[in-house]
């Protein structure tokens, strides 16, 4: 539960003055007399202006069979920074979901979503990052079925600034909020009706009574330490910065005040503690943040005795220059990625006893398969016959990363041979010293003959670097180890973008089929969604490409009859400016296989244009397809797959990708440019 007291304006002074200082951008709108320019998209549900004004709603009562209704803004062009300060309630169940919408794109990108019901108005801030073009919002509210659902959204304002700067002179006190304590809580102070005998402060913002800030008291503490929050909105967006704010803290017997981040697991990181004892005035406060994830600025305070004084906070501002010379600089720790597709990058082996590691290209048979990258590519291979000796340690070492940040860790591996997997793979970590600190993976048994991602989340106070290690004693117990696809980005594994939490455009399977649709006429087969292995030996995938564990989509020959078809269809894409970029890997392994097709249907015309097309047994890998094309209006993509011969001919597809074109780095696969005009 979260309180905020006294947040009704004192007078009508004071309102004037808040609302001559309120800059309102280009799609705002209070929803007083009409929508403001925004619409309801067509083709779902609609939203209602209530007819007393003052808010728009989505009410499953009036939608019908409809499972959604989409609220669009005009057109927008903000070049700068700004925040979207979004007043809504959903009553009953559902959700409401903002995306954002780029002028001349064709996927939507999600900002921020609710699903938990109010019996009031919520508020939520939304980070506008400074964008070069023109863009629309998106409001797409899914109530459920059933009777007492619905969605509302009273006002949308759109602001100059980040979310996290604040002033406290707005009702809403721009989206932070009060930590319910029984005793101790952050409360709104100033305005012209306070206590005159209150030794509290003026408001720093306009330097006398008629202003507000926050402030909490020990006057009600009664137990040791107890603590009030004041949490900021959860930031949407990566950002790095000066934070600033202006405090101060009058202390009789004891307080203590601390300012941490929050991360969306929960995790506390202090960035400021005070080292004053008390301050008489304002005192102005500058401290660098790095939030490359979403997360809050949370402003606590601990009181020993109800003689511990007060603090107060007022005007907290963001810039994105660092306030002290002295922070690290941000870095990229891609330095750490690789596919070895055209060298080692900046990984290194010792060599002790010959070479260990060695960048391999085969061609995929029953014992190797190829690489994960394209499937015609190269990866790393530790093995016996690369060296002198019956047996090996093969050490790689990757680059150094800075310390007192947290890092995940992806790439893939794949294992062939090995009597004993022990020492097959591990991972560890090395301090500057070139010491080794913690064992933090080891290879499991599960993982033969096929890729399978790993993820690993560390974080370490000192510079370090991964190292992987690879361990032979005996050649007869011994096989091949594979290594691909290694990345390395900020941040928790568990909440940067993944396989399950896929970017706009990125179709993985691992958490549904993403909005594919299948073509059910009489006579033809169906795409499957499956993980593991084909049931028909000598054909199929082993795995799919994503995890070696996950999902991918497929057509089982045996339900189907020599030249049967089947279709899955994309969801509608609205059309780009420019080429397209469309990337995905395809499975054609077995004697009898068929035919793979990619189309490209326009609107709602009955005419297919042939993108790719493959034919008969490809590899027993995955294989990547690389296509550029050019449609500005709205189509759909069609994976065509036709039965072959015989029952070994089933067909897969995985990891289907839009990107903005051209493609880049296809690494020799052959791609089509098509182009798609009004008149085809």
């Amino acid at each position: 539960m979260y309180i905020i007291s006294r947040v009704v304006a004192q007078s009508a002074v004071l309102l004037v003055l808040v609302k001559a200082q309120l800059q309102l951008l280009p799609g705002s709108c209070n929803f007083d007399q009409d929508s403001c320019g925004y619409t309801s998209d067509p083709t779902y549900a609609s939203w209602a202006v209530n007819n007393e004004g003052r808010f728009i709603t989505a009410d499953s009562s009036f939608m019908g069979e409809a499972d959604r209704a989409v609220l669009v803004s005009p057109e927008i062009e903000i070049l700068e920074w700004s925040c979207l300060r979004l007043v809504y309630q959903i009553t009953g169940t559902g959700s409401l979901q903002v995306h954002l919408r780029p002028h001349g794109e064709s996927f939507d990108y999600t900002l921020w979503m609710a699903d938990k019901a109010s019996d009031s108005w919520l508020i939520a801030s939304i980070d506008l990052r400074n964008i070069s073009r023109a863009y629309q919002l998106v409001m797409e509210a899914r109530p459920n079925q059933g009777p007492g659902n619905s969605i509302a959204i009273f006002e949308i304002h759109i602001i100059p600034g980040y979310c996290l700067e604040c002033n406290f002179e707005e009702h809403h006190l721009c989206g932070y909020s009060n930590q319910w304590n029984p005793n101790v809580n952050w409360y709104v102070g100033g305005s012209l009706a306070r206590d005159p005998q209150s030794n509290l402060p003026d408001d720093h913002t306009m330097s006398n009574q008629r202003g507000h800030y926050m402030y909490v008291d020990s006057v009600y503490a009664k137990r040791f330490q107890e603590v009030a929050k004041l949490v900021s909105p959860m930031t949407t967006t990566a950002m790095s910065g000066c934070l600033s704010f202006y405090y101060q803290r009058n202390q009789a017997r004891g307080n203590f005040f601390s300012v941490f981040t929050r991360d969306q697991l929960g995790h506390y990181e202090e960035i400021w503690r005070p080292e004053v004892y008390a301050t008489s005035s304002w005192k102005l406060v500058q401290v660098d943040i790095k939030a490359q994830h979403p997360l809050e600025v949370v402003y606590e305070v601990a009181f020993n005795s109800p003689r511990g004084g007060y603090v107060a906070l007022d005007d907290i501002t963001f810039s994105p220059q660092f306030c002290h010379t002295e922070t690290e600089p941000t870095f990229d720790p891609s330095v750490a990625n690789c596919d070895f597709e055209e060298s080692l990058c900046q990984y290194y082996q010792e060599r002790v006893g010959g070479a260990v590691w060695n960048r391999v290209s085969l061609r995929p048979n029953i014992y190797r398969i190829g690489d994960h990258t394209t499937g015609s590519g190269s990866y790393l291979m530790a093995n016996t016959r690369f060296t002198s000796r019956p047996g090996y340690v093969g050490r790689l070492h990757g680059p150094y990363l800075p310390g007192n940040h947290k890092y995940c860790l992806r790439f893939y591996y794949a294992l062939h041979g090995f009597r004993k997997i022990d020492n097959a793979l591990a991972l560890y970590i090395y301090d500057e010293k070139n010491v080794a600190q913690e064992k933090i993976w080891t290879a499991s048994e599960g993982s033969r003959d096929m890729w399978t991602e790993v993820e690993v989340t560390y974080q370490k106070p000192m510079s370090t670097k991964i190292v992987f290690v690879s361990i032979c004693r005996n050649f007869w117990d011994c096989g091949l180890v594979a290594l691909d696809d290694i990345t390395v980005t900020l941040g928790d594994c568990s909440v940067t973008t993944g396989p399950l939490r896929p970017p706009p455009g990125h179709c993985y399977f691992e958490t549904g089929d993403c909005g594919y649709t299948q073509e059910k006429k009489s006579k033809k087969g169906h795409w499957l969604r499956i993980k593991g292995h084909t049931p028909t030996s000598y054909t199929g995938p082993k795995g799919d490409h994503t995890l070696g564990v996950g999902y991918f989509m497929y057509i089982e020959a045996s339900h189907m009859l020599h030249g049967q078809l089947s279709r899955l269809l994309s969801p509608e894409l609205r059309g780009s400016v420019g080429p397209q970029c469309l990337t995905f890997f395809y499975h054609m392994y077995g004697s009898g296989t068929g035919t793979l097709s990619l189309l490209l249907r326009r609107g709602d015309s009955l005419k297919e244009r042939l993108l790719w097309r493959r034919q008969g047994e490809q590899s027993i890998s995955w294989m990547k397809a690389t296509v550029d094309y050019d449609c500005s209006t709205r189509h759909k993509i069609i994976f065509e797959a036709i039965r072959g011969p015989s029952i070994r001919s089933d067909i897969a597809v995985d990891d289907i990708v839009f990107k903005k074109g051209p493609c880049k780095g296809a690494y020799g696969q052959s791609f089509i440019l098509y182009f798609c005009f009004s008149s085809d």
